[in-house]
């Protein structure tokens, strides 16, 4: 066997680059495995997805080299944000309000950060990427950690990562449980150009039976991502171009004038994952091994790359302090740290997607108030701000003092007592009842 290596790191996705990054400054022989090949990894394919990315994300990629190696066109903006509800014309709107900030957030392909941090990997040597490998079994003692591949070689160092894909073989393999949620609904992600312009504003429109997702990308050009339930995805993907187009027109009632598809439509089945361990013994999981969202709310990668930075620092820190890089103890303080943004923000999301898929008459009713209640009280409306933009770095944002007013979230939240404790949180002239009038 030859040499054990410091840290294992298995995927070299977003998650997984991001984190060797993290870690190439330090004092560490690392390596990255990765089942595709080297040419892939250089230069992605376009797979359709846009990632909106928060302060808090592009800090981070700054820090690292990363955001610099994006290309200037691969940046958009996105100063505005608009949610509606059916058709109506009433909106739940985020502008802009702090003169500090460029914008509430940034937008960028996927495989351009892909791309962006492998080219910052590969510049350090001592940073390993092993391509087209394979990984057949994973299992620890109280002193390594041992990857087999494929081709029968085990590898062998003091910490394994897993940042395989939500659906993780690894995490799976370590015994590691996982939540799952599999909302039967399934995103046709494409790219198109229209006529008016977006004003680099973002739309979310809740239609009944859909969501249409238009994201703002450099010129007269947008993202867009069509959530549908999963029986009619087959029929949207092969729709003519000249059907597609009018189809997206008619959603957006015409406000973004006529619409033209871009390249191809990209078809993804929603599935949210939440892991109930981050850690074992001398193994950690990080970015959608450990947590893969729903994309309504827009927290997937900055999550991941939050999580990496997280354990990233613990390393640092023991490293200084002449400690054990996968000792118990800095595991599981990484675990708790990332376990206290990660599940408010994962049962959050799924509250939000369930009252905004759900055709009911109540819910209808529900999410009408709610946009309502948002737009009109301003600490509430500053909260989800805070929570999108990720822009208090270094103070504790409004969404932190909720989190750390709530209690641990377990997989089944009983509804009175929800209701009771944030009924406790909110001040009485918050209630939405009072809001509403109706108290």
């Amino acid at each position: 066997m030859q040499q054990p290596y410091d840290v294992l790191i298995i995927g070299a996705g977003p998650a997984g680059l991001s984190f060797a990054r993290s870690l190439a400054d330090l004092p560490l022989k690392v390596a990255v495995l990765e089942r595709s090949s080297q040419s892939t990894l250089a230069d992605p394919p376009e797979d359709g997805r846009e990632i909106a990315l928060t302060h808090l994300s592009a800090k981070l990629m700054r820090e690292c080299g990363a955001w610099q190696r994006l290309p200037d066109d691969g940046i958009s903006p996105i100063e505005a944000a608009r949610v509606f509800d059916g058709q109506s014309s009433y909106s739940l709107d985020f502008d802009n309000d702090n003169e500090s900030l460029e914008a509430l957030g940034y937008l960028v392909p996927n495989h351009l950060i892909r791309k962006a941090y492998y080219e910052e990997v590969a510049s350090h040597e001592q940073i390993e990427i092993r391509t087209e490998s394979v990984v057949e079994e994973v299992n620890t003692d109280d002193n390594f950690g041992y990857v087999t591949l494929n081709n029968g070689e085990v590898l062998q160092a003091r910490l394994v990562v897993a940042a395989d894909t939500r659906f993780s073989e690894t995490r799976r393999n370590m015994g590691l449980s996982a939540t799952m949620r599999d909302f039967s609904r399934t995103a046709i992600v494409c790219r198109m150009e229209h006529t008016k312009p977006h004003d680099q504003t973002a739309f979310e429109c809740f239609h009944y039976g859909r969501t249409t997702a238009i994201l703002p990308m450099n010129g007269n050009k947008s993202s867009v991502v069509v959530t549908i339930n999963s029986r009619d995805a087959q029929k949207f993907a092969d729709m003519s171009e000249a059907e597609f187009n009018h189809n997206i027109e008619q959603q957006m009632d015409g406000l973004l004038g006529e619409m033209k598809l871009i390249g191809k439509r990209h078809v993804y089945p929603l599935v949210a994952v939440h892991a109930n361990q981050f850690v074992a013994r001398r193994f950690a999981l990080i970015g959608d091994a450990a947590v893969g969202m729903h994309p309504v709310t827009a927290h997937g990668f900055n999550l991941g790359l939050r999580g990496q930075a997280t354990l990233a620092k613990e390393i640092a820190n023991a490293i200084a302090e002449g400690e054990d890089i996968a000792s118990q103890s800095l595991l599981k303080t990484y675990e708790s740290s990332q376990m206290r943004v990660t599940r408010v923000l994962y049962h959050g999301t799924n509250v939000v997607v369930g009252l905004f898929t759900n055709e009911s008459l109540a819910a209808k009713l529900a999410r009408k108030a709610t946009l309502r209640l948002a737009n009109n009280i301003g600490p509430i409306k500053h909260l989800i701000t805070e929570s999108l933009t990720e822009n208090d770095l270094n103070g504790t944002s409004p969404l932190q003092e909720l989190k750390n007013n709530l209690p641990p979230v377990p997989d089944f939240i009983p509804v009175a007592k929800a209701r009771e404790k944030i009924e406790s949180i909110l001040p009485e002239k918050l209630h939405p009842l009072n809001v509403l009038g109706l108290k």
